[in-house]
């Protein structure tokens, strides 16, 4: 069993030892099936009819609620209420000069806030464990809102809403220890208690609040057990920046396009060896392959990360090993000493820094140092790639190879004679 020792990061104010935690009637008005049940929350009903991906979408009023006045205005509210453990928007960041401009925060003690636990990083699947924190026990001033599909063509708000008993509830919640502005949690039913890990309906329920978002900086991110995920209680995080990701400037070379419209391609010219999803006739059409391919990640014992952005129409999904080596010796004392764990967000390029010596001599070099730890070896990713295709019907093993032996010659060809640390 690999096992590290690890601080997990705070996402509630109540996230406590079991033995402090109530049982039912707490009397805490949490999110448990003492309390939620009878509660009335605001409710956001999402439109649930199948419907065009738009490529170049028009603003709209029902967006601008959505993330302005309902998400973020929700999230300062719960910052002025002094609900957040420090405040984000004091923590430094800049851009890193270079090629890609990956984005540096020094976000000082934020992972010094539990006692040390054991995590195993070597299974993706592990069962819901009750003892442990879970968010039916963080209280509902932690919720911005529930996010639900509510049919029809149009999204409804609710600023009371009982829960249905036939409809588990999904909801937004901040995360108290952010990592930027906005930073939230999607729980989806939050009260089936699911362990972590993606399935259609969830990860269909994240695309949509992507969409409803309608903006290009709102993005939403997961991590599996294995890649950096602290809570095995099935969620997304996201949060609002202004500016693009690294992984979105970098080049990708197309594989092929799906039946149902979906551009499949990989990732070009990055540290970090990865896929990405984009478009599709529908939403559903991309949500359906994106999860069938984190399923098969899931199923066959890989940890991954998924970012998905552009309002939902571009997805990216890394499978990685950075715990895996970690565990096994082979991680450099000098990046251990850093203490970033490289998750979806480190991934795409949001580098969070614990000691003001990283933040002050960051640089893209670094950058690429610490996430080529990440990335499977091109052997390694290239099988993986293929079995993947093969189980997806993605795309004829014949074709793909065939790509596949291309791209091992000049994917990264620009990153050599740039002097970057290359994959191995």
């Amino acid at each position: 069993m690999l096992t590290i020792k690890r601080v997990p990061t705070v996402v509630s104010n109540y996230q406590e030892d079991a033995a402090a935690a109530k049982p039912l009637g707490c009397g805490r008005n949490c999110l448990g099936h003492c309390c939620l049940p009878v509660s009335k929350l605001p409710l956001y009903a999402f439109p649930n009819v199948p419907k065009p991906i738009k490529i170049c979408p028009k603003e709209d009023r029902s967006s601008d609620f959505f993330l302005n006045t309902l998400l973020l205005g929700q999230w300062e509210d719960r910052m002025s209420r002094g609900l957040f453990r420090y405040d984000v928007t004091a923590c430094e960041t800049k851009v890193i000069p270079g090629k890609l401009g990956f984005i540096a925060q020094l976000n000082e003690g934020r992972h010094l806030k539990k006692r040390p636990t054991e995590f195993r990083v070597d299974r993706v699947l592990q069962p819901f464990d009750s003892s442990k924190f879970n968010f039916t026990k963080v209280g509902q001033e932690e919720v911005l809102f529930r996010f639900e599909a509510g049919g029809g063509n149009l999204p409804h708000y609710y600023d009371h809403a009982p829960v249905n008993q036939n409809s588990p509830p999904s909801v937004v919640a901040i995360n108290v220890s952010p990592i930027e502005y906005g930073h939230v949690l999607l729980i989806p039913r939050v009260l089936e208690c699911l362990p972590q890990r993606i399935d259609p309906d969830s990860f269909l329920l994240a695309l949509h609040m992507a969409e409803e978002a309608g903006s290009p900086y709102f993005r939403l991110g997961y991590n599996s057990l294995g890649a950096f995920a602290t809570i095995n209680h099935l969620h997304f995080q996201a949060y609002f920046m202004s500016t693009q990701f690294p992984v979105e400037k970098a080049p990708t070379g197309m594989v092929t396009v799906t039946e149902g419209g979906v551009k499949v391609s990989r990732l070009l010219e990055y540290p970090v060896r990865g896929l990405v999803y984009e478009c599709g006739n529908t939403l559903k059409e991309l949500s359906d392959l994106v999860s069938s391919v984190c399923i098969w990640f899931q199923e066959n014992n890989i940890p991954y990360n998924v970012l998905i952005s552009d309002m939902g129409k571009k997805i990216f999904v890394f499978p990685q090993c950075y715990a895996e080596k970690q565990a096994l010796g082979e991680v450099s004392q000098e990046l251990l000493d850093t203490q970033v764990n490289p998750a979806v967000w480190e991934i795409s390029g949001h580098m969070v820094l614990k000691r003001k010596k990283d933040y002050e001599e960051a640089s893209e070099a670094y950058a690429w140092r610490l996430l080529a730890e990440v990335s499977l070896s091109a052997d390694r990713f290239n099988e993986v790639e293929e079995n993947l295709f093969e189980a997806t019907g993605t795309v004829k093993p014949e074709q793909m190879h065939k790509e596949g032996e291309r791209l091992k010659e000049s994917a990264f060809a620009d990153a050599i004679s740039e002097g970057c640390v290359v994959l191995q």
